[in-house]
């Protein structure tokens, strides 16, 4: 069975894709940006403060499946600059402990609404 994940706090999606989907015991978050579910804006005033919502968002669809970062198995990281690694590890690293997930980080050439990160996530469901 396949269902959607739906919850105010992240941001209502810009396209036709859900903010996750369950299916199983897993748990499929859509790429998030930095938008403010509350005011709709972008929080992009650095790449630090950018990751910090990127996150906050994943956290809020991985709570409303409930689930959370403890339960991340896979995480696919954006970057429109590869010289913001280590910033991004920074912040990224504050929400994970050993182990870590399995991850790949990309530098693309841009990204939606023209912003620094975008980061998807897979998890499973707690048994």
């Amino acid at each position: 069975m396949i269902s959607r994940i739906q919850t105010s706090a992240a941001p209502v999606p810009m396209g036709p894709f859900s903010q996750g989907i369950i299916a199983g015991n897993l748990v499929f978050v859509s790429a998030q940006l930095a938008r403010d579910a509350a005011t709709g804006k972008m929080k992009m005033d650095s790449i630090e403060e950018e990751t910090r919502q990127v996150m906050k968002n994943i956290e809020a669809i991985l709570a409303a499946a409930g689930t959370g970062f403890s339960h991340v198995v896979k995480a696919s990281l954006f970057l429109k600059d590869m010289n913001d690694y280590e910033k991004v590890n920074e912040v990224y690293r504050s929400y994970f402990s050993e182990p870590y997930p399995a991850r790949e980080t990309i530098q693309v050439g841009a990204l939606p609404m023209f912003v620094n990160i975008e980061i998807s996530m897979t998890a499973i469901l707690p048994t």
